[in-house]
């Protein structure tokens, strides 16, 4: 989906992180609602300038994981696996950080592409807490922005993110999940036979979904794969036939 004349910016956070008051703080009255195609999970899109840049943002579903264990979860995994926008930005609630980095985490496995919008700072300070967000920037290796979306506290430095992100001045290389030695030995040999296709998707994220059996997902793929870059699809069905016989 990417797009010299307007960049695309998904907008992805747990349910009550403040996201839709992010949305709302960038777009104002420009933006419209609807549903996605084939669901009932509605679709809010619009749009911000920021120097002389004009951006699309669309509000993803409010999810906790990208797991697609519901129609939300599915919508957005599908959106920023294949739509590619070229910024994904999480909010996340400054309260309770440590609930809301699941979703990070996850999002980060799929693409280094993204901002943490690190929102509802003034319920943070009213509870005493301190966010060194410069710090979590550096764990996650992703810009962490603070705000406070209802009063525009922090929406200037996140459109600036947005923008060097955009143009792919900051990106940096993300923290991962390391897990057990076991795992991590299984993800270098299939990440391994899935590096052909690191310019379409992660080859560890995929790893993973192949790892836990996800076939609707890696199906879907295949299928995708085929219909829109048949020159390729054949080395993404090598390379998972190799790694997931299971599919047939």
């Amino acid at each position: 989906m990417t797009n010299l004349a307007r960049p695309v910016v998904a907008l992805a956070g747990n349910p009550n992180t403040g996201k839709s008051t992010v949305f709302n703080a960038l777009t104002g009255l420009n933006q419209h609602t609807g549903n996605w195609p084939g669901k009932t999970v509605t679709l809010a899109t619009g749009s911000f300038a920021w120097q002389n840049t004009a951006y699309t943002i669309v509000d993803l579903p409010g999810t906790y994981s990208l797991f697609a264990n519901s129609p939300e979860e599915e919508v957005a995994r599908d959106f920023i696996l294949f739509e590619a926008p070229d910024v994904t930005v999480v909010v996340v609630d400054a309260t309770c950080l440590e609930r809301n980095l699941n979703l990070v985490l996850q999002i980060l496995e799929l693409t280094p592409k993204t901002v943490v919008c690190v929102n509802l700072m003034d319920e943070a300070r009213r509870q005493g807490l301190a966010i060194d967000t410069d710090r979590l920037a550096a764990e996650l290796g992703v810009p962490c922005i603070p705000s406070v979306a209802r009063s525009g506290e922090g929406m200037a430095a996140l459109k600036t993110a947005i923008r060097d992100i955009g143009n792919r001045h900051s990106i940096r290389s993300p923290r991962f999940v390391r897990y057990g030695a076991d795992i991590e030995a299984s993800l270098a040999v299939i990440t391994a036979e899935l590096a052909p296709l690191a310019s379409q998707f992660s080859p560890r994220w995929l790893a993973l979904r192949i790892l836990e059996r996800d076939n609707s997902l890696l199906q879907r793929l295949l299928d995708q794969e085929q219909e829109q870059t048949p020159a390729t699809a054949p080395v993404l069905a090598r390379a998972t036939k190799k790694v997931a016989p299971w599919l047939g």
